[in-house]
């Protein structure tokens, strides 16, 4: 019963904003010429005196992380701008080499786009305030032991590889669509292969802005920002928890304070990391190392002509070309490279099996999928190679091969890599389509359950299916089910029409 005056979760609804930061794929740093493959470096060997903040030390601008991130705003309807800079963004932690970081500000280099996500009634269009590039930092390794207690190592190989910032207005209503909005710019991010857009190491990162108003009014309440979130999951499990909490403190008259809160998975909760800061405690200023950047039309035009089929554009594709369920071309697609491996496996499929794109749909997406997941391994580093796949379901369409055995084929290929066909015949998979050798193997399944047949002969059709099985038993699964049934009623019809004479 809800008491009058009391607010409820109906009077008010969610504001979600998010900023994801994509480390760029490029060979070298955004301002020097370190190598930027730091992940599987050994620590404090990828850096040079610029990166280490050394005094004297002057920046100079990543030509491809400028491209990288003009071919991402124009992928996400952004204008770019003709003139840009970079900005002093001055704040004090241990793993920010110089004591500020080298941003964008007020001059980002794309602006005012949009992305638009699935969902009810044809999706939402979810804008785009700004895209803008900086430097990343370095990475702090929190540890402990017996000898010195808790203490922090620090690896510089990260400081100084190259960002870009995306960062949309409040215009998610819930985590749901806040979970689709990442869903559909981590397709993007991938499609256009500027990153690999990798949560688990920290190659696509998203910190998230959320808020509560009454319904129905623009007056916001105070705004938490979310950071620590590694997996879509994640980012959705603290905005459902936010969400909540937020509620509890407007009723509870406790009220918001404007933090950074971050999220732990062992707690399934947000917990205060600090204040949140303003815009002028950075002190921004112009960074006076690097001039601005004049950006050419013509360069911007070259960069467009070279942007790849999206995800939307491919799923539309998907759907007028394979004749596929638009279901099945979002799941196909959301993926670029289960994107990929569809298409090959479609175009090196036989004749026979070219056309049936459904059947290898469902193969990739229900059975291989639950074996790449049972393994926890991308589809890009599976055995199971497109061709393999093709063959499966090629066997399966010309009866060579039946459903429950073409399981067990693509188990074993999955785990040796072996050719489906080298399976199929070496372990006596191939489905039995002789006619004389079904009808063979009905006769002595009959003679040999006198007590299924007499069921039958009484009315009880459900014998059918033990008879069925004792058959596939005798041909050690390998006989046609169909050709099984159909043999096995005709004796019995015989028999039963020969008993009724009787």
């Amino acid at each position: 019963m809800r008491v009058e005056g009391t607010p409820t979760a109906l009077d008010y609804e969610t504001v979600i904003g998010l900023e994801v930061h994509v480390q760029l794929c490029t060979e070298s740093k955004m301002f020097c010429s370190c190598e930027a493959d730091y992940q599987a470096a050994p620590p404090n060997t990828r850096v040079c005196p610029t990166c280490l903040g050394m005094p004297g030390t002057l920046p100079v601008v990543n030509q491809r992380a400028v491209e990288h991130t003009i071919m991402t705003g124009l992928a996400l309807n952004c204008r770019i701008a003709d003139r840009t800079k970079f900005d002093r963004k001055n704040y004090a932690y241990p793993d920010l080499m110089k004591g500020y970081q080298i941003s964008q500000y007020d001059v980002p280099i794309a602006f005012g786009g949009w992305l638009d996500i699935p969902g009810p009634e044809g999706g939402k269009k979810v804008r785009i305030t700004r895209i803008h590039m900086e430097e990343d930092v370095a990475k702090l390794i929190h540890l402990r032991d017996d000898a010195n207690g808790a203490y922090t190592l620090m690896d510089v190989n990260r400081a100084g590889v190259p960002l870009m910032e995306i960062v949309s207005e409040p215009d998610m209503r819930s985590p749901e669509e806040a979970r689709e909005y990442l869903a559909s710019l981590h397709s993007i991010i991938q499609y256009l292969g500027v990153s690999t857009a990798n949560m688990q190491d920290g190659s696509f990162r998203c910190d998230a802005n959320i808020s509560i108003r009454p319904r129905g009014t623009s007056d916001l309440l105070t705004k938490v920002e979310i950071k620590n979130m590694n997996s879509f999951r994640a980012v959705y499990n603290a905005l459902q928890y936010e969400e909540v909490r937020q509620l509890a403190a407007v009723k509870s008259g406790t009220g918001l304070v404007q933090e950074t809160r971050g999220w732990t998975e062992e707690g399934r909760c947000t917990v205060s990391q600090r204040t949140k800061e303003y815009a002028h405690d950075y002190r921004y200023f112009p960074e006076p190392d690097l001039p601005p950047l004049v950006i050419d039309p013509n360069w911007v035009e070259a960069i467009a002509a070279r942007i790849p089929e999206l995800p939307a554009q491919r799923r539309a594709r998907f759907v007028s070309q394979y004749h596929l369920p638009s279901s099945d071309a979002a799941q196909l697609t959301a993926s670029k490279a289960i994107a990929d491996y569809f298409e090959e496996a479609a175009s090196v499929a036989p004749e026979s099996s070219r056309d049936n794109a459904k059947s290898l749909s469902n193969w990739i997406l229900v059975e291989l999928t639950h074996l790449l997941n049972l393994e926890g391994i991308a589809i890009s580093d599976t055995k199971v190679r497109p061709t393999h796949l093709a063959h499966i379901v090629n066997m399966i369409d010309s009866g060579k091969l039946s459903s429950s055995l073409a399981k067990v084929v693509l188990e074993e290929s999955f785990r040796s890599g072996q050719m489906p066909e080298d399976i199929a015949r070496s372990q006596g998979y191939f489905q039995i389509n002789d006619q004389a050798v079904v009808t063979s193997a009905v006769e002595e399944a009959i003679a040999s359950n006198a007590q299924a047949v007499s069921d039958y002969l009484k009315g009880r059709d459900t014998a059918v299916r033990f008879l069925v099985g004792q058959v596939m038993k005798r041909t050690r699964g390998n006989a046609n089910p169909e050709l099984v049934t159909g043999i096995l009623r005709e004796k019995l019809e015989a028999l039963k029409s020969t008993t009724s004479t009787e």
